[in-house]
This record gives C-alpha cells, sequence and structure tokens, in this order.
C-alpha cells in the first residue's frame, strides 16, 4: 500500500501523520474533546521526544551534553517546542486579547 504523505522529511511526514491522527480521532467521534485530544497526542510525542534524547553511557559524550540530565532535556524540550509554536500558522489569533485592531 503506498503511503499518501510527502516524503520531504520524516519531520514533515510525522507532523503530518500527527495532524491526520487528530483530524480522524475528531471526525470519528463527533462529541470528542478538541482540546483533549490534542492533549493526548502532545503527551505520545513528548514521551517520545524524551525516550530519543537519552543520553548514551558515556558521562562525558559532547553530543550527550545538552540532554545530560532530566532538567537539560527539559529545557531543550521546551525549548524546541517554544520554536516549533512561533513559527506555526495558528501561533497568534486575531482573536487573542492582545491583538491590536487597526
Amino acid at each position: 500500500m503506498a503511503s499518501s504523505y510527502s516524503t520531504d522529511s520524516p519531520f514533515d511526514e510525522a507532523a503530518e501523520r500527527v495532524i491526520d491522527l487528530g483530524n480522524r480521532m475528531l471526525d470519528q467521534d463527533s462529541g470528542a474533546d478538541t482540546w483533549e485530544i490534542a492533549s493526548g497526542l502532545l503527551a505520545g510525542a513528548v514521551q517520545f521526544w524524551l525516550f530519543s534524547r537519552q543520553p548514551c553511557e558515556d558521562p562525558f559524550c559532547e553530543s550527550c551534553a545538552m540532554v545530560s540530565t532530566a532538567e537539560r532535556r527539559l529545557k531543550a524540550l521546551i525549548d524546541e517546542a517554544r520554536q516549533l509554536a512561533e513559527d506555526s500558522d495558528y501561533y497568534a489569533s486575531p482573536r487573542d486579547i492582545n491583538a491590536g485592531s487597526a
């Protein structure tokens, strides 16, 4: 069975699949809470991200330095999430309380 996902990059394909999964879940359950589904998808993504950032066995490994403690992994996760959010088309909304009007 051929994939309908783009092969631009694993990053793009993963993001598209998560969006598709969220949309399918909403389509399958008209009473589903969008926030609950989104939080569940985020929880799974966070778990996988943290799993993928486990440091190697060498405590002096320079490649693992930025993820060598739980606090450093959390900081890296928050920094990456912040950048992804700020790059999103949905970051700012015209209905934001601080949105200006001209």
